[in-house]
Order: C-alpha cells, then sequence, then structure tokens
C-alpha cells in the first residue's frame, strides 16, 4: 500500500460532491469490496478529482487500492502502481482517455479500451480532447511529484 501522508482524507472536504461522486462510481460495480478509507489526492473544483480508494480486502485477490478519478471527465479508476503518484495516475487516465478518443475517431471496436459513459461520437471524442489538452497542460505539470515533497 501506498503512504497517504500526503494526502487529505475524503470525510474531511468540504464541499465534497467530488468525493460522494467518486464513491458510488466505484461501488457502482459488483466486484467493489467495502471501502475502508478514501484520500483526495489533487484536483481542480468542478474540473477534475483524483481519489485513493482503500477497500478492506483485495479486490479479487489483488489489488487494496484505486486511483479514482471524477469531475467534468468521464469517471475512471486506475490500478495504483508502486511509488505512484496523482500526476502519474493522471497522465495514466489521460492515456486512457486518448485510446477511447482514437477509437471513436476511427471507427474502431470500443470493447478493446477503457468503457467511457459518454456517446462514442466525434464530437464527444473532440470535446473529451479538450479537457485531457487542459489537464496535460495547466494541472499536471503543476502537481508537485511526491519524490520531491520527500
Amino acid at each position: 500500500m501506498m503512504s497517504k501522508q500526503h494526502y487529505k482524507k475524503a470525510t474531511g472536504i468540504i464541499g465534497g460532491d467530488d468525493a460522494d461522486t467518486a464513491k458510488a462510481y466505484i461501488q457502482s460495480f459488483s466486484w467493489c469490496p467495502p471501502i475502508k478509507d478514501m484520500y483526495f489526492a489533487c484536483g481542480v473544483g468542478g474540473v477534475v478529482a483524483v481519489f485513493i480508494v482503500e477497500f478492506l480486502q483485495k479486490i479479487q485477490g489483488y489489488d487494496e487500492e484505486l486511483w479514482v478519478v471524477v469531475g467534468d471527465v468521464p469517471s475512471a479508476y486506475l490500478v495504483v502502481e508502486p511509488m505512484d503518484d496523482e500526476a502519474q495516475a493522471l497522465e495514466r487516465y489521460c492515456e486512457l482517455m486518448d485510446q477511447w478518443i482514437a477509437a471513436v475517431r476511427s471507427a474502431d471496436d470500443l470493447s478493446k479500451v477503457f468503457p467511457v459513459s459518454a456517446e462514442p461520437t466525434v464530437k464527444h471524442a473532440d470535446m473529451l480532447r479538450s479537457r485531457i489538452e487542459l489537464l496535460r497542460s495547466a494541472l499536471i505539470p503543476r502537481i508537485e511529484r511526491r519524490t520531491e515533497r520527500t
């Protein structure tokens, strides 16, 4: 499990709509074990929020925590990798969304990419592309890397 010392417990967030959204999103999956705790990792109000969700037991014997991304972008979960930080998780999120955008724009098989809860149209792909570009240009570069904090 990763250290949570730099993150704020989601229960302590004022106006925690994103925390509620993240919790509801991850609990919508039948494989989701009971949640032990949630931590706010980073975000910009009304745009994106990144949480670490810690579970009481491993998911199907493997992962005991996941990153969850919510906001004015499609919700998604990602595995917490060794030595991970929120910037790396958000970049992997962008890569997942890039794959969906490419599949939509080229009319490829969407079952081979992370499922996005949006109608697979070029218009939606372009809207998502602009949000991903914003994350990459304005948010990810400003996230203090965990290795720089210690």
